[in-house]
């Protein structure tokens, strides 16, 4: 490879651009149809939405989710009262949401302490771990076994089933006197 670069193949650019030489001393058009479009559409536009701005400013409303009204659960719907019944079921598909996104986040908590603390997680990441255990076994005793089509009958039935077991289990346990 030469040192110096081959002045014919990369030629230097001229040391002073030259000012453009205007042909004619009358005013360009298209300057005086961007003066025009500026001052009567882009201007006014402009000065609009920053009024906007400023009046949403002082009024601002944050929503952050959308807050619900605890709703019975089926024990406490009437026989005949389908209304309550499927508020009921509304109610049980967005705790059964929310729960998927407790234990979601827990999970991630979790996996950013393992990741964090690399191969001594078992001792530093304890507590999180305990509470990820926590959280899916409450997750598990509600809605595990429940399938693809679980609502909130099939889910009050498993409770029921699960609490007469650990009836029996506690009678059982019980010395007879």
């Amino acid at each position: 490879m030469p040192s110096e670069p081959d002045k014919d193949v990369y030629r230097e650019p001229p040391s002073r651009t030259p000012a453009p030489n205007p042909q004619t001393t009358a005013p360009n058009p298209l300057d005086f149809i961007e003066t025009v479009f500026y001052y009567a559409v882009d201007r006014p536009v402009s000065l609009w939405r920053e009024w906007i701005e400023r009046q949403h400013a002082k009024n601002r409303i944050y929503y952050y989710h959308q807050k619900f009204p605890r709703i019975p659960d089926l024990t406490q719907c009437l026989e005949d009262d389908y209304v309550c019944f499927y508020e009921a079921e509304m109610q049980w598909k967005r705790d059964f949401l929310v729960d998927q996104e407790i234990v979601k986040i827990i999970q991630e908590r979790l996996g950013a302490c393992k990741q964090r603390e690399g191969t001594s997680h078992l001792e530093n990441c304890a507590t999180e771990l305990q509470q990820f255990k926590e959280v899916a076994q409450a997750y598990r005793d509600r809605y595990g076994e429940l399938g693809a089509h679980g609502n909130a009958r099939t889910c009050l039935m498993k409770q029921k089933h699960r609490m007469i077991a650990e009836r029996k289990a506690a009678a059982a346990a019980a010395p007879e006197a």
